[in-house]
């Protein structure tokens, strides 16, 4: 093992708190915020028709929360580093549960934008913190392997249980509870991690923080994420758009730029020379994409072409859900006795497999012969890879960095999906509007055409998830090792 590689230390004490009642509780903050990274989904026409919204301000209550997690994740990780990552995590839970509370007050479409916005702020602040207490508690090798298996198992759990759970409060006691159903958990959540978890930090505390670097990637991550959702809606190749990107790559460039040159930079640009994490934070983006888009598409796909209610649809998402645990379990028990690469390219496979079976499936098919197959597949996948690309993202990360790992691994995650639902969703829908139009008001036309875009879409995130299984291949060193 290189030097750079060796196992990280923990800079607070553990004496008196129990590793296991770590891992679970900072599974439980997590599995919150994933939670409702995917909970509005089945309840978006509830809270259209209850506040009034339209279709395009519709959609920035799903991207409100996703943009801000996604834009703040390695400042929240660089400052759980400074500052204290149990003092990082409790003010982020009670950030989320404010915040969550002033979704569910919203008495209007911008008052629920902006609650979402914090939410997420909020979120970004949980989740670096958290995964590198984590990794502060566990020693790199089988003991952290299996802990972020359970952090990988829960995590991808949440996304399927938020579904179930949105479709059941918002048919039920109503929508505004899939955000109050946050506030007890967050408040009592912050109350207790002083009991639960010890307080860690980087072994050197930062005399200078490095905003300009912090405020320029926030910014460039911000306008990147905003400007690819608006993309399928204003078109790519408009002035707008080009002058937007133009505005990313300036951000990023500038941030690059800084972090060259300030003593005591955000991220370290030394780490990427640890070519597994290098890797696997490429490959997050093609994955997660892949992922996000397909979620989203099935979604359409069971309601629009199989005629499914939401609380059916959600429901639906049960074998799928199992299995993400199923594989999560898999992926931390292999890779305890082998490299990362042969696992997150098994996975890749078995996710490839199910994206094309979904792409052959019928318009006029059926759940268990058409849909179940596919989703079984697809979950055992999800699961070997979201715990397998967390684990590679840690290798040779030492415990100074481990809020900026924690944060650019899940920065690399929201990135990858807004990117990948920005750009399979202009592929799918590209044909859909003259589809539409040709179809002249025939149902069973229009079910065609809404069936031919998400086709596209399953099989366009199929390339991306071959992408990353090139990455996998050429590129991921063989060793258990190697960084």
């Amino acid at each position: 093992m290189a030097a750079t590689e060796s196992p990280p230390k923990q800079s607070g004490s553990l004496t008196g708190f129990r590793p296991g009642q770590i891992l679970a509780f900072v599974s439980l903050a997590q599995f919150m915020v994933f939670l409702d990274v995917s909970i509005v989904n089945l309840a978006l026409p509830s809270i259209q028709h209850s506040l009034g919204m339209s279709n395009v301000s519709l959609n920035y209550i799903v991207t409100a929360y996703a943009t801000v997690l996604g834009g703040f994740l390695l400042l929240g990780g660089r400052l759980a580093d400074t500052y204290g990552r149990r003092r990082l995590l409790r003010a982020g839970l009670v950030l989320f549960a404010v915040a969550s509370l002033g979704s569910g007050l919203a008495h209007d479409g911008t008052v629920l934008i902006t609650a979402r916005g914090l939410q997420g702020l909020g979120a970004a602040v949980i989740t670096p913190a958290a995964l590198s207490i984590l990794t502060g508690t566990f020693a790199e090798g089988p003991e952290r392997n299996k802990a972020l298996g359970v952090w990988g198992s829960l995590a991808g759990i949440a996304s399927i249980a938020g579904v179930i759970l949105g479709g059941e409060l918002s048919g039920g006691p109503g929508w505004r509870w899939i955000f109050w159903i946050n506030v007890p958990i967050g408040l009592a959540a912050a109350a207790l991690a002083a009991r639960i978890v010890p307080e860690s930090k980087a072994a050197e505390r930062r005399q200078r923080f490095d905003t300009a670097g912090a405020t320029t990637l926030t910014a460039g991550l911000l306008l990147l994420i905003f400007t690819l959702g608006q993309a399928t809606t204003v078109g790519w190749a408009t002035a707008r758009t080009i002058a937007s990107l133009a505005g990313v790559a300036l951000l990023l460039a500038g941030f690059l730029v800084i972090e060259s040159r300030v003593p005591a930079p955000l991220i370290p640009l030394r780490i990427f020379r640890l070519k597994t994490m290098r890797t696997a934070n490429l490959a997050a983006v093609l994955v997660f994409g892949a992922f996000g888009a397909m979620f989203f598409f099935v979604s359409l796909f069971m309601q629009q072409v199989y005629g499914y209610s939401p609380t059916k649809a959600g429901y639906a998402y049960v074998p799928l859900a199992v299995c993400v645990a199923v594989g999560a379990g898999v992926a931390s028990g292999l890779i305890t006795k082998m490299a990362a690469r042969p696992v997150l390219i098994a996975g890749l496979l078995v996710t490839i497999a199910g994206l094309l079976l979904l792409w052959r499936a019928p318009a006029d098919g059926s759940y268990p012969a058409d849909l179940l197959g596919p989703f079984l597949a697809v979950g055992l996948g999800c699961g070997i890879c979201y715990v397998t690309l967390q684990i590679a993202a840690f290798v040779g990360i030492s415990d100074a960095d481990a809020g900026v790992g924690a944060g650019l691994i899940n920065t690399s995650q929201q990135a990858g999906g807004a990117l990948g639902l920005a750009v399979i969703a202009t592929i799918a829908y590209n044909a859909l509007p003259a589809k539409l139009a040709a179809a002249g008001g025939d149902p069973g036309l229009i079910r065609a055409a809404q069936a031919s875009a998400n086709h596209y879409a399953f099989l366009a995130a199929a390339i991306a998830c071959a992408g990353a299984l090139a990455l996998a291949i050429f590129l991921m060193p063989r060793g258990k090792a190697s960084a």
